[in-house]
């Protein structure tokens, strides 16, 4: 990372990241962004559970979204942003067999940029299943599929709000999370007699 003060373009890409609300299920914290691959950057991920206090029994997914800017711009990404994100979530093991699985998941993400607003180009990445058994005395998950989904695009501007909003809108499709409002509220499981 830069010593000297960051660009304009960058600074207003940061601003309109901060702020942001998301669902309760959606755990975000900032870690430290690759230093190589671009003068600037910054990095945040999420791990989603239902859990306040992220119970292992209550994982649904993580998810990383990457902000990297060049004020020199870059051939490859088609200008001097580009957003990286990487997300996994468990599936069910007999998704694993979908052959419409990854082109679904891939899906959601393009729909998640629309429905939020997010102008973007150069849009590529990967969705990859992995089929993991296990042998022996490991018999907690005999058998599990888990999805992966790496994909990057170019923002048509340093605003990111829409970005963040999508990519976090993806990784509640991915991790299999219901629509969410804060002004809905979940009945409880049971009722005190009156």
């Amino acid at each position: 990372m830069n010593e000297t003060m960051p660009p304009a373009d960058f600074v207003t890409a940061l601003e309109s990241l901060k702020g942001q609300n998301f669902r309760p299920e959606f755990h975000l914290t900032q870690v430290p962004p690759p230093t190589k691959i671009a003068p600037w950057a910054v990095a945040l991920q999420a791990e989603i559970n239902d859990s306040v206090q992220k119970d292992p029994d209550y994982y649904r997914g993580n998810t990383k979204f990457v902000v990297l800017y060049n004020p020199e711009g870059e051939l490859a990404w088609d200008g001097n942003f580009r957003v990286i994100i990487h997300a996994q979530a468990p599936a069910e093991a007999d998704m694993g067999d979908d052959p419409l699985l990854g082109e679904v998941a891939w899906s959601w993400l393009r729909e998640s940029l629309i429905a939020q607003g997010a102008s973007f180009h150069n849009l590529n990445g990967t969705v990859t299943r992995v089929f993991n058994e296990t042998f022996g005395n490991l018999t907690l998950n005999s058998a599990r599929v888990d999805l992966e989904v790496r994909a990057s695009w170019t923002p048509d501007t340093p605003y990111l709000t829409e970005h963040l909003l999508a990519w976090a809108k993806f990784a509640d499709s991915l991790c299999g999370l219901p629509p969410y409002s804060p002004d809905i509220h979940a009945l409880p499981a049971r009722f005190d007699k009156i």
